[in-house]
C-alpha cells in the first residue's frame, strides 16, 4: 500500500524482490498504513540507506518520523507497537503468548533460516543434510501451528509474517534443486497455511516475484558448480 495520508512520515527503504522486505510490506499492508515505497538498488546503495542504517547497511529500513527502524522482524514489532490502535493485532496481548510468538520467530531467523540457507548453499551430503534438518524444523512448525487457521491464530499474526516473508524463496529453491521441503502428505496442516497465507489480503501483493526469485536463486546455484 503506497501513498500519503494520515501516515505521510512513513518510508520504507527495501527492494520488491526481498524476502525480508516483503514482511515489512504485510505488516504495513494488514494495519492499512500509507507508506512511501523506496526501491533501492543493493548493488549501488543511496545515501539516504547508508544514512539510515550506517551499523548494517542493509534493507529494509522503515523511516517514521525522521527516524530509522532496522532489521524486518523488528520493525514488524515496531509497527504493531506504533500503530498498536489499528487493527489486526500482530502480536498478542497476552504476555506469555507473546512470550511464545518471539521464541518462534528466534526459531525461524536462527536454526530454521541457517538449514534452509544450507539448501540454497549446500551441495552433495551437505545439501542433503540440510534439507533434512529443513524438514524437521518445518515438522515443528507444523506441530506449533495444529488446530489453527494462522500461527496467530484466527489472523495473521508476528510469526505468520515471519514464516511467509520466506515462502516465495523457500518454494522456488525447491523447484531449483528438486528437492521437496514442505511435505504435503507430511505436513497438511503447513501445507494448507502456505496456500490461506499466500492468498490473504494484505500478503498476495507484495509477496516477491516468483520468476525473479527462481532466477536469482538458478544463477546462484549456477556458480557453486
Amino acid at each position: 500500500m503506497e501513498g500519503c495520508g494520515e501516515e505521510e512520515q512513513v518510508k520504507l527503504l527495501g527492494a520488491a524482490v526481498s524476502p525480508f522486505t516483503a514482511r515489512v510490506r504485510m505488516a504495513l499492508a494488514l494495519k492499512g498504513i500509507h507508506y512511501e515505497f523506496i526501491e533501492e538498488d543493493i548493488h549501488n546503495k543511496s545515501e539516504l540507506l547508508l544514512k539510515s542504517n550506517p551499523v548494517h547497511k542493509k534493507i529494509p529500513v522503515l523511516i517514521h518520523s525522521g527516524k530509522s527502524v532496522c532489521e524486518s522482524m523488528i520493525i514488524v514489532q515496531y509497527i504493531e507497537e506504533a500503530w498498536g490502535n489499528k487493527a489486526p493485532n500482530l502480536m498478542p496481548k497476552d504476555p506469555y503468548d507473546r512470550a511464545i510468538a518471539r521464541f518462534w520467530v528466534a526459531f525461524i531467523e536462527d536454526k530454521f533460516a541457517q538449514s534452509v540457507l544450507g539448501v540454497f548453499n549446500g551441495q552433495g551430503e551437505q545439501q542433503q543434510k540440510a534439507a533434512e534438518e529443513s524438514v524437521a524444523n518445518f515438522l515443528l512448525l507444523e506441530e506449533a501451528l495444529s488446530g489453527k487457521a494462522y500461527f496467530g491464530g484466527d489472523e495473521i499474526g508476528l510469526v505468520d509474517i515471519s514464516l511467509g516473508g520466506l515462502l516465495v524463496f523457500i518454494k522456488m529453491l525447491e523447484k531449483v534443486t528438486n528437492l521437496m521441503l514442505i511435505d504435503a502428505e507430511r505436513m497438511p496442516v503447513l501445507s494448507a497455511w502456505v496456500d490461506r497465507f499466500s492468498e490473504a489480503d494484505g500478503v498476495k501483493d507484495v509477496l516477491p516475484d516468483r520468476a525473479k526469485i527462481f532466477e536469482f536463486i538458478s544463477g546462484w546455484r549456477a556458480k557453486l558448480t
